[in-house]
């Protein structure tokens, strides 16, 4: 059978790293207090010459190396996130540039938090039905540009940053390797729970995010226990069968949660966001990379990916690495 097989993971981070104690300096608030509801410690944040399409298109190319795949090995780029270099064209498209391909199909995807799980399976499924060989799977963000950085309720918790994996469309027998099951959700009614004030068809500026975060926290612990739960039923798998849990790093608390709920033991579960804070539909990539490079995550893993955003979005992917 044709799957879809994670053959390269890459991640990038801007170069500026703030700890609580210097963000203190700036906003009401401190190193304890964010510590003990979130669990961050550390972000990084873009400077002037530091964009999505740099992030990306850095996370990209380390995908590649790790994979050893050329960039012109690549027909199709599908790009997560909230916050594009341009209203249009497509980030993907300036990602494209940077990388020299002179074309492939390439485009954004929007679902937030959990955008980088709506792109790992719309390339899947171009994969799968023969259109594509060789796909870039990125999640990036520039939260940062769009926090209000006098709400210390919501500034504190998000950072910057891109995570990529290269998808291969491979022959592969049913117990190989590869993406075996997605499950996507959505919810509108939610959106005033999490949400950007501004956008071209409304206020014509970019807006500012505002977050009702006890609402979010409850929605995602139930959500995201539900969508593992689901996604694992389709593969065929139990929840002992899991060898990671790579999810969304929003909280430290909504990762404590969804585990116990799900009766995973927390060492299972890849952890970044003490030193990354929240990037979005950037978190999954960026969390699955590094746990893929310190040698966590190896090849025949059992790794279940899953996030939940703004929308509400929500979903997981179950894939054996």
């Amino acid at each position: 059978m044709i799957r879809s097989v994670v053959s390269g993971t890459g991640s990038a981070l801007p170069a500026r790293r703030v700890s609580n104690a210097e963000l203190a300096e700036q906003v009401d608030t401190s190193d304890e207090w964010i510590v003990e509801r979130t669990g961050i410690r550390f972000r990084h944040l873009a400077g002037p010459d530091e964009t999505t399409a740099t992030l990306a298109a850095d996370a990209a190319r380390a995908a590649l190396a790790a994979g050893g795949h050329a960039a012109q090995d690549i027909d199709l780029i599908v790009l997560a996130t909230a916050t594009p270099d341009q209203t249009f064209p497509a980030t993907a498209t300036k990602v494209q540039a940077m990388l020299g391909i002179d074309d492939c199909v390439a485009f954004d995807v929007a679902a937030v938090c959990s955008g980088f799980l709506y792109a790992v399976q719309v390339a899947d499924s171009m994969l799968r039905a023969g259109v594509h060989r060789r796909a870039l799977v990125i999640g990036a963000e520039t939260f940062s540009r769009i926090l209000d950085w006098e709400d210390r309720t919501t500034c504190v918790l998000f950072g910057d940053g891109a995570g990529a994996i290269v998808l291969e469309a491979q022959d592969v027998a049913e117990d190989g390797r590869g993406i075996l099951a997605t499950r996507l959700h959505a919810d509108g009614r939610h959106n005033e729970l999490l949400y950007v004030d501004g956008g071209p068809s409304t206020t014509g500026t970019v807006g500012k995010l505002r977050m009702k975060g006890r609402e979010v926290f409850r929605h995602a612990v139930t959500n995201l226990a539900a969508v593992m739960g689901e996604a694992l039923a389709v593969a065929g798998l139990k929840t002992e069968d899991v060898d990671w849990v790579v999810p969304h790093q929003a909280n430290a608390r909504i990762l404590d949660a969804t585990a116990r709920k799900l009766s995973l033991a927390a060492e299972k579960v890849i952890v970044t966001v003490d030193r990354h804070a929240n990037t979005s539909a950037a978190s999954v990539p960026l969390a699955l990379d590094v746990a893929v490079r310190d040698g966590r995550v190896r090849q025949g893993d059992i790794v279940v990916l899953e996030a939940m955003g703004g929308g509400f979005t929500w979903g997981a992917a179950i894939v054996r690495f």
